[in-house]
C-alpha cells in the first residue's frame, strides 16, 4: 500500500509535494554484538496462522497451521533511545537521510513512468497529514506528505526532534535500516510466523492481542486513532502519534506494542499467493516466507511484510492492529508510523 515510488508520483500529481528515496542505508565499518537483555523467551509450538473471519482481508487467507521453535523477542519496538545508541556507536546513516539517484528511482518503476523533477530527490520521508476534513478513505494519498528533511531524529521535519521521546519507539527507518540495527545487535527480524505466533501471547481464538472485546476510547488498550479518521482526533489535545513503550498492557507473553503504536517490519518478503502455498502442506515448520515478492497491485516492485498496526489504525478505515492482518511495503520505504523490534534464537 505505502509504496514510496507510487507515492512519488501520486503525490507530485495529486499533492503537489515532492518524493524521493534512496534504496538502503550506508551500513556501518563493523558490527558488535549485544546480550538479550530486554527481550522475553516465547516458547515456540504450533499454532493456526492466518484468518478465514469476515474482517480477514484476501491475504489472509486461507488459514495453515504452523509451527515456529522457541525464540527471544525483543519486550517493546526498538526504542529512540536504542537506536541512538548503535547510530552513535556505528555511525550508520539511514535511508530518509539519504538523497537518491534517478536510476535508483527509475528502475523501480513500469517502463514509461515521468521522470520526477531533481528539486524532489532529497532526503525525505513520509508523514502523516491529517485532512482538513473528512474524505474518501480510498486514496491514502490524500493524508501522506513526502517531507524533506524527515528521519528518525526529526519525526515530523525540520524543527522536530525527539527530545523528551527517548523511550518512543524509533520511526523513519526502512526495512534496511532495521535489519542493520538486528546485525549489529546480535540478532535478526522475526519472520512472519513468529510475529504472529508471539501475539497470542499463548492464546488461541482472539482477534486482538487484549482478546475479542472490541478497542474502547475509553479505556483504550493500544495506541490506536480515536475520533473521525483521518482528520479529526479525539485523543487529550487532539494528539497524534507514538507514544512510550509499555504505556499499555503487555499480552500474556510480557510483550508490548504488538498492537498500535508503530507497525513492525518482519524479515518475510510479500506474495500474495504465500498462504494458499502453505495451506496445501501438513503442516510448516519454521517458514521463513516466500522466495519471491509479487504484489498484484505493484507488481514490478520488491515488498516486505509488517505486522501490528499503528496510531494511525481505525475501525473505519484499517484494521491493522487485528492480530492477523497484514501489510506490505517496499524495504526503502519509511514513515513516521513504521518502526520494528528483534528476535534472537533460543
Amino acid at each position: 500500500m505505502f509504496l514510496r515510488l507510487a507515492l512519488l508520483f501520486s503525490c507530485l500529481a495529486v499533492m503537489n509535494t515532492g518524493f524521493a528515496s534512496s534504496c538502503c542505508g550506508r551500513p556501518p565499518a563493523r558490527f558488535s554484538q549485544l546480550p538479550p537483555s530486554g527481550m522475553v523467551l516465547i516458547p515456540g509450538g504450533e499454532f493456526v496462522m492466518g484468518s478465514d473471519g469476515q474482517e480477514a482481508k484476501n491475504d489472509e487467507k486461507p488459514t495453515h497451521r504452523v509451527k515456529v521453535s522457541a525464540f527471544w523477542m525483543d519486550a517493546h519496538p526498538v526504542t529512540n533511545r536504542q537506536f541512538k545508541e548503535f547510530v552513535d556507536i556505528t555511525g550508520y546513516v539511514t535511508t530518509a537521510e539519504i538523497a537518491p539517484t534517478l536510476k535508483e528511482i527509475m528502475a523501480q518503476v513500469p517502463p514509461g513512468t515521468p521522470a520526477p523533477p531533481p528539486e524532489v530527490l532529497i532526503p525525505a520521508s513520509l508523514v502523516f497529514k491529517p485532512t482538513n476534513g473528512p474524505v474518501p478513505l480510498t486514496n491514502h494519498y490524500t493524508w501522506w506528505e513526502w517531507k524533506g528533511g524527515a528521519n528518525w531524529k526529526q519525526p515530523l521535519g525540520p524543527g522536530s526532534s525527539i527530545e523528551g521521546k527517548e523511550d518512543h519507539p524509533v520511526v523513519h527507518v526502512s526495512w534496511d535500516d532495521a535489519a542493520a540495527y538486528a546485525t549489529w545487535a546480535g540478532k535478526r527480524l522475526p519472520t512472519e510466523a513468529e510475529w504472529e505466533f508471539a501475539a497470542y501471547g499463548g492464546k488461541t481464538n482472539i482477534v486482538y492481542v487484549w482478546g475479542n472485546e472490541e478497542f474502547s476510547e475509553e479505556k483504550p488498550q493500544a495506541n490506536i486513532w480515536h475520533g473521525e479518521f483521518p482528520h479529526k482526533s479525539t485523543k487529550p489535545n487532539g494528539y497524534i502519534g507514538t507514544t512510550e513503550v509499555k504505556s499499555f498492557q503487555p499480552n500474556g507473553y510480557g510483550l508490548y506494542d504488538m498492537s498500535g503504536n508503530v507497525w513492525q517490519w518482519c524479515s518475510d518478503l510479500y506474495n500474495i499467493s504465500y498462504y494458499k502455498e502453505q495451506a496445501a502442506l501438513e503442516l510448516s515448520t519454521n517458514p521463513t516466507g516466500p522466495e519471491v515478492s509479487f504484489d498484484p497491485q505493484d507488481p514490478i516492485a520488491t515488498k516486505r511484510v509488517h505486522r501490528g498496526g499503528s496510531f494511525l489504525c481505525h475501525a473505519s478505515y484499517c484494521k491493522g492492529y487485528r492480530i492477523t492482518a497484514r501489510m506490505k511495503t517496499c524495504p526503502d520505504t519509511s514513515l513516521n508510523h513504521l518502526g520494528f523490534r528483534c528476535v534472537k534464537d533460543a
